[in-house]
């Protein structure tokens, strides 16, 4: 049997992990300046992490949630504590589409509506409501597309309120940063002019912190960096498990659940939640969120100081760099001969930067000391 062929593959195969550092099976060391995706943020193969999981699995690794599980209640009172969001209700799924599947759904069950407002440039997940919120026509198959599901311009104020005066749109759906959209940083007055709007006309802010939350933008969720916006819906995943699938939504207290209204197999079990509270453990106790606050804005200062570079932008440890160039060959010559990994975006000439937030400066700056010679030539 053939495996699908859906992924463009870097010819590497790793075999070993620790920290930012990867190690392939000719024994070639790499920095990690990636995460897979923004996902490991404690480093690959914390100690604390790969105990925990360890131990929990010696005891039980799953049962579905028909029964008791209280390590769910100590991971959501250890996320409430970390993201000061302790009136906020968790519901634990297993990946950010899935999060953000569950956040379309509660939004129209609560509003009665079944439109919705996302953004150029976004990217939502690649499952049916998420798709179709999706800035990709190429990966929207017919059966996703939906006349009330609207791409509207980023920034545009204007535009979304015209949408909401149709008395048809349940939720605005925003990034908290864009990620795949090149590290789009909303403005201030973005989000509290959706913000003002969505409750205007009573539809539901829904904040998708899947790549910016977990302490990399230098805030817990990429969105605290405006104060008084509290969205009524927060999905997350990537970064929660460190590299183990587990996704969640937050849900303002306003929401009432009830029996069999949200439902997974696999979401909360055991090994997930084990997983998911190393990871804020680590979080707390090695001060990674100002780590990633410090070493960014020191990574941000010294990219705009090198010729060929023509804009930074992000916060924290989530980066992304425009090049007076394509940056595919920049990124496999990074790859090539300085054995670093980076992100790549949907605009050709731009870089994304999702290192674990457990990295160090001298890894940061041996980045900066072969972008520096790729890019003098």
């Amino acid at each position: 049997m053939n495996l699908f062929d859906v992924y463009p593959l870097i010819p590497v195969t790793l075999v070993k992990a620790e920290g930012s550092k990867l190690w392939d099976d000719q024994g070639q060391e790499y920095l990690d300046l990636y995460g897979g995706h923004a996902v490991i943020s404690i480093g690959h193969t914390h100690p604390y992490y790969v105990k925990r999981i360890k131990d929990q699995l010696d005891q039980i690794a799953f049962y579905s949630n028909s029964i008791q599980i209280p390590i769910q209640k100590e991971f959501a009172d250890k996320l409430g504590h970390l993201s000061c969001l302790h009136s906020y209700q968790l519901f634990l799924c297993n990946s950010g589409a899935e999060a953000n599947e569950n956040a379309i759904k509660m939004a129209s069950f609560e509003t009665g509506k079944s439109g919705f407002i996302a953004f150029t440039g976004s990217f939502h997940g690649r499952t049916s409501g998420a798709v179709a919120l999706t800035d990709n026509p190429k990966i929207i198959a017919p059966c996703n597309a939906r006349e009330d599901f609207h791409i509207l311009p980023w920034g545009d104020l204007e535009a979304v309120e015209e949408a909401l005066k149709t008395n048809t749109i349940a939720g605005i759906l925003i990034e908290g940063i864009q990620g795949v959209g090149g590290i789009q940083v909303p403005s201030a007055e973005f989000l509290l002019g959706i913000s003002a709007l969505a409750k205007k006309y009573t539809a539901k802010l829904i904040l998708d912190e899947v790549q910016s939350g977990y302490g990399r933008t230098g805030r817990f969720f990429a969105h605290q960096w405006v104060e008084g916006v509290m969205p009524d819906l927060i999905t997350m995943a990537k970064g929660m498990g460190n590299g183990f699938p587990i996704g969640g939504l937050l849900i303002s207290p306003e929401f009432k659940a009830s029996y069999g209204l949200l439902g997974t197999t696999f979401g909360g079990n055991h090994l997930a939640c084990a997983a998911g509270l190393a990871v804020l453990e680590v979080l707390e106790a090695e001060k990674l969120q100002s780590k990633a606050l410090d070493l960014g804005e020191k990574l941000i200062e010294e990219l705009k100081q090198i010729p060929g570079i023509t804009d930074v932008r992000g916060k924290g440890l989530m980066i992304g760099i425009d090049l007076d160039r394509d940056a595919g060959p920049v990124r496999t010559e990074l790859v090539k001969k300085y054995h670093i990994f980076t992100g790549s975006a949907a605009k050709k000439q731009t870089i994304r930067l999702l290192p674990p937030l457990s990295v160090d400066w001298n890894q940061l700056n041996s980045f900066l000391v072969a972008l520096k010679e790729i890019l003098s030539n």
